[in-house]
């Protein structure tokens, strides 16, 4: 046993110790986090990946891709890169497709699902963000479903449900091309489609169910119009799941600053922009140069097309992806920083409770050299901390944002459900 003198030595050297670690300044603790550090330690959620088209059409397994596989996303691949939660977008191809959007809609669903069920221990399905927290706790990859496309509920306000209750949490309200209730930036120009001057009003009513319904509202794609129609009727903050700043990279894909200042106030808290990696978004030069080659590259595309007219559809769209690839890589890769100095632009514009993280891993055919996969998400983090931003800022960035707004999509649910009640409970008794 200590000598009494030396006990009471021993337990003052503990207070006084306890007493200034409780007294040092927050930022010097932050500080003294390397970036692999912060990055271990933050929840990393992508909100856009299209390796849902591999894992239907291709069999692709994500524990086990083939020796050499050169796609974005695996479990591998995330577990390197500490991906914490994946929105699996579930993107109907609306000319190959015509006339089967909710058959291709749900095989696409089941697709995710199956690798779920054939690898529990790895990865699991999520459908909140107490599911995204619960996974990332047993160190497993939560697999959540978005919708990239509006054309998937055909029109019928009962499949939107439906696809709800499967677990979809967002919706692109369109694709690159304009459907029957929202104009897309794809074709915004096109005097041949239609267009509806921005949401009709069933395409306002859809926006008013996603908002009941607990669904995300994701602006990628859309038409500038369309996105200030959302803003104006959606109750909830909304998200672009991949986009960029069109201050600068002038795509009609990315966002302007008017925009994301506006986003930033929609909903209660605000929403969010997630960064996409397409060099065509992130690099004004690249996309000027991949401009240029547009003819005689959807020359090469058509005559693809035309040669593999007789195959099944699934094989001529990749023959003639793989086309545009090999085009897309006649320009050199634009430098890594480019996400970064959009990542920092967003959130010097919108605010840093404004920006996130929307790759669309295997869903581009260009990003920009260092770029390569999931496993490279750390290098994002190690950019950010050289920049200056501090370890919470960064986990937000990372996936912070991202769940509060998703927490935020369902506050704003329960509200409406709750405010329906009353109304409903006087038409049920005035009819009987």
């Amino acid at each position: 046993m200590l000598p009494r003198v030396v006990l009471c030595a021993v337990v003052s050297f503990l207070l006084l110790s306890s007493s200034m670690a409780q007294t040092k300044p927050a930022g010097k603790t932050a500080k003294a986090l390397t970036a692999k550090q912060i990055h271990v330690l933050s929840l990393v959620i992508d909100t856009h990946a299209d390796t849902t088209q591999r894992l239907l059409d291709e069999n692709f397994d994500l524990a086990n891709p083939p020796t050499g596989d050169q796609g974005n996303l695996d479990l591998v691949k995330a577990k390197a890169g500490n991906l914490g939660a994946e929105f699996f977008s579930i993107w109907v191809e609306p000319k190959e497709f015509k006339g089967q959007y909710a058959h291709r809609t749900l095989a696409l669903i089941d697709s995710v699902y199956q690798q779920a069920e054939k690898h529990p221990d790895k990865m699991t399905m999520a459908f909140s963000p107490g599911d995204i927290e619960h996974a990332h706790r047993e160190h497993k990859l939560a697999a959540l479903l978005g919708i990239e496309g509006g054309h998937s509920i055909e029109n019928d306000i009962h499949l939107l449900r439906d696809y709800y209750r499967l677990g979809v949490r967002y919706m692109t309200l369109t694709w690159s091309n304009t459907n029957e209730w929202a104009d897309s930036s794809g074709d915004v120009n096109d005097s041949s489609v239609q267009h509806h001057n921005g949401l009709t009003d069933f395409g306002k009513d859809v926006v008013r169910e996603m908002n009941r319904l607990g669904m995300m509202i994701d602006v990628s794609h859309v038409s500038d119009k369309t996105f200030w129609d959302t803003l104006q009727t959606s109750r909830a903050p909304v998200i672009a799941s991949h986009s960029s700043s069109r201050a600068l990279t002038n795509h009609p894909r990315n966002m302007t600053d008017e925009m994301l200042k506006a986003m930033a106030n929609s909903g209660k808290g605000g929403g969010v922009a997630m960064v996409n990696y397409y060099s065509a978004f992130v690099d004004e030069t690249w996309r000027l140069a991949y401009e240029a080659q547009s003819k005689e590259r959807n020359a090469a595309i058509d005559a693809a097309g035309e040669k593999y007219k007789d195959a099944d559809r699934v094989t001529r769209y990749r023959e003639m992806d793989k086309v545009g690839k090999e085009w897309a890589a006649k320009v050199p890769r634009p430098p890594f920083d480019d996400i970064i100095d959009h990542i920092d632009h967003i959130a010097k514009v919108a605010g840093i409770d404004h920006v996130g993280l929307g790759s669309d891993f295997d869903g581009t055919p260009s990003m920009p050299d260092g770029m390569d996969s999931a496993a490279d998400l750390p290098k994002i983090t190690a950019a950010l901390v050289k920049r200056g931003y501090s370890a919470d800022q960064i986990r937000k960035i990372l996936g912070g944002n991202l769940m509060r707004v998703f927490k935020e999509v369902e506050a704003t649910a329960r509200e409406l459900k709750a405010d329906q009640r009353p109304s409903v409970a006087r038409r049920m008794s005035s009819s009987n």
